[in-house]
């Protein structure tokens, strides 16, 4: 499932640096790089998961730090050059 989907920002794809800003980054923004694009698997599944927890996030990205999370476009920007 590697590569952006016609969904995603043209900017967001596999191997993209980024800065997550969401919940699991605290108060702090961590740089990492996004390693696997889910939003196929989120376009099959949809709202058929039989649930409203545990969602699909669009991207699996390897923060610096050496954790691993799951996120959506919001929770990201592309690092600076």
């Amino acid at each position: 499932m590697a590569g952006p989907t016609s969904n995603s920002s043209p900017q967001l794809s596999v191997g993209t640096a980024v800065i997550v800003r969401a919940g699991v980054a605290e108060t702090r923004s961590i740089p990492g790089k996004i390693v696997e694009d889910y939003g196929s698997t989120q376009q099959v599944v949809g709202a058929d998961l039989g649930r409203d927890w545990a969602p699909i996030r669009r991207w699996a990205v390897a923060l610096d730090d050496g954790r691993l999370v799951f996120v959506d476009d919001d929770d990201l920007e592309v690092a600076p050059a």
